[in-house]
């Protein structure tokens, strides 16, 4: 790794890095998209990679919609992206409760949005809470008393619009009182591309009032965590060595692929800026770092 990871993508780097790779793994949020906007040129990137044989994985932490609400959204941007080449950190906390046989006749308690509850209602697992709970709210008077729903075995934190103190308290009593509950993070992002104009709080925001409350760290499913690389590695039956993760983010996406052995590009057309990347207090460098995806697929043709 050339200078720690801080030399920007050449020519020649771009080109030995596309024979190197047989699956590149994307960041949505800062990568393809800011919100509800393409970013410039990724159509076209994507179609220049596909040409070239390369498989793809979009692996976002945004946990707002499912796998299929973020199809659906990839086809409304003119782009037509499998269900089955989506990974959600929504996906991913379903999957974690399923495959550590959490029992069903438990519920779970989401603060966060539809994402998901419907992942959980795909592999057989009734939620309740919620935007609907978004709704609600408490009287701090002396006589009220706050009740829950004691059968809740775990509870799933992500990133949530309409997150509140009824919310906070209900999270709050479930770890707190219901024996063996759970508690599940989709992710801890700070920040996010939510909209084309603006960064927004993230779902480690939410994350966090709740891991206060409780006194309790939880389960973080999404990246950093290496937990989806698992379902990555046993679909394509390649080594690691031959994925590549490309995010904007330093803390997650860049991290997740230090993590899981992968090699590493990061855009700066999102979170990071050249120069947090460049500041000497950053430990986490990229393999190498390009300016959008754009630029990226650019630099095959020079």
């Amino acid at each position: 790794m050339a200078n720690g990871g801080r030399e920007a993508l050449t020519p020649q780097a771009a080109r030995s890095l596309v024979d190197s790779v047989d699956v590149f793994i994307f960041d949505c949020d800062g990568v393809i998209w800011k919100g509800d906007k393409l970013i410039e040129g990724v159509s076209e990137a994507l179609h220049t990679l596909r040409s070239l044989g390369k498989k793809f994985v979009f692996l976002t932490n945004n946990s707002r919609k499912s796998r299929k609400q973020y199809a659906k959204k990839f086809s409304k941007l003119g782009m037509e992206i499998n269900e089955d080449e989506i990974f959600t950190s929504s996906f991913a906390a379903a999957m974690y409760l399923k495959l550590n046989n959490f029992p069903t006749d438990k519920k779970v308690y989401v603060v966060g949005e539809e994402g998901i509850k419907e992942e959980l209602n795909l592999v057989g697992y009734e939620s309740i809470g919620g935007p609907e709970d978004g709704k609600k709210s408490i009287q701090l008077e002396s006589s009220f008393f706050f009740d829950h729903d004691k059968s809740v075995g775990a509870v799933v934190v992500g990133l949530d619009q309409h997150f509140n103190y009824y919310k906070l308290q209900y999270a709050n009593l479930c770890i707190r009182e219901n024996p063996g509950c759970l508690f599940i993070a989709t992710n801890r992002d700070s920040t996010g591309n939510l909209t084309s104009l603006q960064e927004w709080p993230g779902a480690g925001c939410m994350v966090s009032a709740v891991s206060c409350s409780v006194q309790k760290e939880p389960v973080v499913v999404g990246k950093p965590s290496t937990f989806l690389m698992d379902f990555l590695l046993e679909r394509f039956r390649i080594d690691v060595s031959r994925m590549c993760m490309v995010g904007d983010r330093l803390d997650t996406d860049i991290l997740f692929g230090h993590n899981a052995g992968c090699k590493t590009l990061l855009v700066l057309s999102g979170v990071t800026t050249l120069p947090a990347l460049l500041d000497p207090s950053n430990s986490i460098h990229p393999d190498s770092y390009a300016n959008d995806m754009s630029h990226f697929v650019q630099l095959l043709s020079q």
